[in-house]
């Protein structure tokens, strides 16, 4: 019979690449890993395999046994989902991964409802950039998380994560009246590789022209700070600009941040989960 746990790692290589990035994942070591999925070619009776020196690639039935993994992972997670179930209400560690801002903004009155209606939960909360979020389920570092969406952004989607929407807020500019007012502004935007620089930069190319990206800073009040003293031109969420610092004046774009919550597939009604985004719905609207 195949071993889960090795299908899990087999998942990982498929979607890493290497078996160092899978070993640095789930906290084995490389040759740990080797070994396992060693095991699980035994245990498929067929070479899932490819090696060519350092490189692996997986054969055609080793993308086949990922297309199966992945059902039986989900399968997995929704028993493990129904026993919590029926063992009672939520309890025992939750670990959370949220964006500074609804880190800030969202999660201290939610973790207080949440805490007090659950005193046998032990919310953990780790901040986490949302392109960082699917790998960090899937390895099972993460229970539940809270990611974005922006327009100009196509959502990065991942077959073995689920999410359910929570808000919309609109996008604000400092200082200007439109994005290409801003043409010849020095600009602020949060570090290349974030959904929110990618938003920012093609919020301008779609008012045609390429920015000026002065500072990189991923923090939404310091890039307000900035912004006050006159170092550039940002986008930033409605969380982040509830109050803006004096001399910053925000104008309100037909642009808009969508934040969900993020779950493995198939854990979604895991008591825990539905607890966290119980809390999380009404501290949101």
């Amino acid at each position: 019979m195949l071993d889960p746990r090795k299908l899990l790692l087999l998942r990982e290589l498929a979607r890493r690449g290497t078996i160092a990035a899978v070993a640095e994942a789930v906290t084995f070591t490389p040759s740990a890993v080797s070994q396992q999925l060693s095991a699980l070619e035994r245990e498929a009776g067929v070479p899932l395999l490819e090696r060519t020196g350092r490189t692996v690639t997986l054969t055609p039935a080793g993308h086949l046994l990922v297309e199966h993994a992945q059902t039986v992972l989900e399968q997995l997670e929704r028993a493990s989902a129904a026993l919590a179930a029926v063992r009672g209400g939520p309890s025992g560690p939750l670990r959370i991964g949220a964006f500074p801002t609804a880190t800030r903004a969202l999660l201290p009155a939610a973790l207080t409802a949440l805490t007090a209606a659950h005193p046998g939960l032990e919310p953990m909360v780790s901040e986490i950039d949302p392109a960082d979020v699917s790998a960090a389920l899937r390895a099972g570092e993460l229970d539940v998380a809270l990611v974005h969406e922006y327009d100009f952004v196509p959502p990065v989607t991942d077959a073995s994560i689920e999410t359910e929407p929570l808000f919309s807020e609109p996008m604000y500019l400092t200082d200007r009246p439109s994005v290409a007012d801003a043409r010849d502004d020095s600009w602020i935007m949060n570090k290349p590789g974030t959904l929110c620089h990618t938003m920012a930069i093609r919020a301008c190319q779609a008012a045609g022209f390429e920015p000026r990206v002065r500072h990189h800073i991923d923090d939404f009040d310091t890039i307000l700070a900035f912004a006050a003293a006159g170092q550039g031109v940002a986008l930033v969420p409605r969380l982040a600009a509830s109050s803006p610092p004096p001399g910053v004046t925000l104008t309100r774009l037909p642009l808009s941040r969508r934040t969900l919550v993020a779950f493995r597939r198939g854990y979604g009604e895991h008591p825990a989960i539905r607890a966290a985004v119980a809390v999380l719905r009404p501290s949101a609207l």
